[in-house]
């Protein structure tokens, strides 16, 4: 009897789980993978979801809230695959045992074209388009705002900063709401900026506090924090906890960090983001539990069509 239960527990499972299709597109005669969860209305918000460097978007389908987020709320979401495992954002230099994609590579004609193919066949709401990324993705998430502006509705960047190249390089046509989501233990990109203390951390980046900074003048905001608010610690065993640390902007133009104290380079979420967590957290950091990373950016997204 028990194992009757189990088997329809799976079963259950399966058909709740959200379908997903994968399908490609050409890029400048290069074929482009995406795989993509659609609902069954039209003329829904899209949201564009980054992995980051040595992944490709089946991790971000398998080990974040993404598919169920969506589902739930009625939008679709698309997880594109960077070449090589990684993205061609604004920053040319990597870590040293970690290439990036191939020469010529255009990561922002690919996402727009992305974009333009799922409003053309009538699936998003133009007005309705968001981009969020983790990592390597999340500064092309950045790059992407910075550059096209005019496609998105929002960004979320999570646990990535800026470098001087990519700050150089940005001017956005408009200003957009910008999420950060950054741990203060994270080896590979440290929240203080500099280097990391990963062997495959790059240098170079710029603290999250300039990293805020920025965003905040872009957007026409206030340079002081408009409020700050301790998350409850719903899962004291992961040796973090979230800091909410809201902006004054003009309305529509919102900057809000969320502050991992204690975080590493994981995003937040209530299910483990590795297959094997004990030697994630080795590697990378705790991944913190009080929040979660996909619920927590669309709460953010939803509020600005």
């Amino acid at each position: 009897m028990r194992r009757w239960m189990q088997v329809g527990a799976i079963l259950a499972s399966l058909a709740a789980a959200p379908m997903a299709s994968a399908d490609t597109i050409d890029v400048n005669g290069v074929m482009r993978s995406y795989t993509v969860q659609l609902p069954t209305k039209r003329l829904v918000p899209l949201v564009i979801v980054l992995h980051g460097k040595t992944q490709r978007g089946a991790d971000m389908v398998a080990r974040t809230a993404w598919p169920q987020v969506a589902k739930r709320e009625g939008f679709a979401v698309a997880f594109p695959d960077g070449l090589n495992h990684a993205w061609a954002d604004a920053r040319t230099k990597a870590g040293p045992a970690l290439r990036g994609p191939p020469e010529g590579t255009d990561d922002v004609a690919f996402i727009a074209k992305l974009v333009e193919k799922l409003v053309t066949n009538g699936t998003a709401d133009p007005g309705r388009v968001y981009v969020a990324g983790i990592s390597n993705g999340g500064a092309m998430a950045m790059t992407l705002v910075c550059a096209r502006a005019d496609l998105f509705a929002a960004g979320a960047s999570v646990i990535m900063n800026l470098t001087d190249e990519a700050a150089i390089t940005c001017h956005p046509s408009r200003p957009l709401p910008m999420l950060i989501m950054n741990g203060t233990a994270d080896p590979l990109v440290p929240y203080k900026g500099g280097r990391g203390s990963s062997y495959f951390a790059a240098d170079g980046f710029w603290s999250t506090e300039e990293t805020l900074a920025f965003w905040r003048k872009l957007n026409g905001c206030e340079t002081d924090d408009a409020e700050t608010a301790e998350m409850p610690d719903k899962a004291p065993a992961d040796q973090s906890t979230a800091t909410r640390i809201s902006s004054r902007c003009p309305q529509g133009h919102d900057v809000v960090l969320y502050r991992i104290n204690g975080g590493g380079h994981r995003m937040p979420g209530f299910a483990p983001d590795a297959r094997f967590p004990k030697v994630a957290t080795g590697l990378l950091g705790p991944q913190n539990g009080d929040i979660d990373g996909a619920e927590t950016i669309w709460a953010f997204f939803s509020r600005f069509p």
